[in-house]
């Protein structure tokens, strides 16, 4: 399941890409993105700096500051925030890419069938993730409303 704070980063990140489509140099105040998103500012503190720390967004303090993404909407995936926020993807130690670890039971992974079967899962759910970026959240968004205006 989704963290709530990987929630809050994705609906704070596609607030940011859609500001960064009007104008990328534009710096986009905390309390703008809380009140707009309804994400408690201090619970946004914490998230937008982890994203900062990451490389995804910038921050300029003072007049005229604010957060803003470092990288294309279509650059940021969902596979990149939830592992930033949830960890790893996978449902088993065993078939994580970045946090990999031995299953303490296994006898053999190369013929695990419970592996393979949950090797499967995690290839299709990364390959989903990391296709949906923030630009296609957008589009899909549009798309809808435009359908339904």
């Amino acid at each position: 399941m989704l963290s709530k704070k990987s929630k809050y980063a994705i609906n704070a990140l596609v607030y940011l890409a859609r500001k960064y489509q009007e104008d990328p140099k534009e710096k986009i105040q905390i309390a703008e993105i809380s009140e707009k998103q309804n994400i408690p500012k201090k619970f946004l503190e914490a998230i937008l700096l982890n994203l900062k720390n990451h490389g995804i967004l910038g921050s300029k303090m003072g007049r005229g500051g604010g957060y803003y993404l470092r990288k294309e909407p279509a650059e940021v995936n969902l596979a990149d925030i939830h592992r930033i926020f949830d960890g790893a993807i996978g449902l088993l130690p065993c078939v994580t890419y970045q946090y990999y670890e031995k299953c303490e039971e296994c006898m053999d992974e190369d013929i695990c069938g419970i592996r393979e079967a949950i090797m499967e899962v995690r290839n299709q759910t990364v390959d989903i993730l990391k296709s949906k970026t923030l630009r296609s959240i957008i589009e899909h968004e549009d798309r809808k409303k435009t359908r339904y205006q």
